[in-house]
């Protein structure tokens, strides 16, 4: 079935937590400087805001994902379109134009069949199999189990927004927990050189206390 007869799929909130935890129940994830979106395959490409906020260049990263993309009857990718420096590095507040477009995907929510009632453990193989080899334009964000803590303080030290925290036993739907544990400290080198610079939220989230 071609991706552009799939329902819509309805991206998961996420809910901010303050610190940084351990559980081999749960994955971890690095998050990125990036906007939300879903990637559609099936004969072409093509990339649709998760949110309600435009996404600059998307017709640029399409085009480049066209060229590296698998060709599959029809999928769903759940990522963060993203800029890249020379070195294949997440660019932060990056403006229109700078850098290079990618997708970097953290979950596929289908692949030729619906694959929202599976858990995360699932969807993440069924993600690494599809996509068994990274490139520029199109990777996947690389998962840790249970090491949350750790996968935090490399965040940190790596400058990134945070990190995301997932249950593995979770289906894709609004019963599904999904964290942002952020980092307070991201950005403030470029915010000691401009400190007028704001950057718009580009990911729906509400806010709960740490456990």
């Amino acid at each position: 079935m071609s991706a552009s007869m799939v329902t819509p799929v309805e991206p998961i909130p996420f809910i901010t937590r303050s610190a940084p935890f351990d559980s081999p129940e749960w994955l971890f994830e690095p998050l990125y400087d990036g906007h939300r979106a879903f990637l559609h395959l099936d004969a072409e490409c093509h990339v649709v805001p998760a949110g309600e906020h435009s996404i600059p260049g998307l017709e640029e990263l399409e085009a480049r994902l066209a060229a590296v993309a698998p060709r599959i009857g029809g999928a769903v990718l759940e990522g963060l379109v993203l800029s890249l420096d020379r070195q294949g590095a997440p660019l932060r507040g990056a403006a229109p134009g700078e850098g290079f477009p990618a997708f970097a995907a953290f979950d596929l929510p289908w692949l030729e069949t619906d694959l929202r009632s599976y858990p995360l453990v699932h969807r993440r193989a069924a993600l690494a199999g599809l996509l068994p080899t990274d490139t520029g334009p199109l990777f996947k964000i690389f998962a840790l189990q249970e090491h949350g803590r750790a996968l935090f303080a490399a965040a940190r030290r790596m400058d990134l927004d945070g990190v995301m925290a997932r249950r593995l036993s979770d289906p894709y739907g609004r019963e599904s927990v999904w964290y942002i544990i952020p980092n307070p400290a991201a950005g403030q080198r470029e915010a000691a050189l401009d400190p007028f610079a704001r950057r718009e939220p580009s990911r729906r989230h509400r806010r709960v206390p740490a456990e």
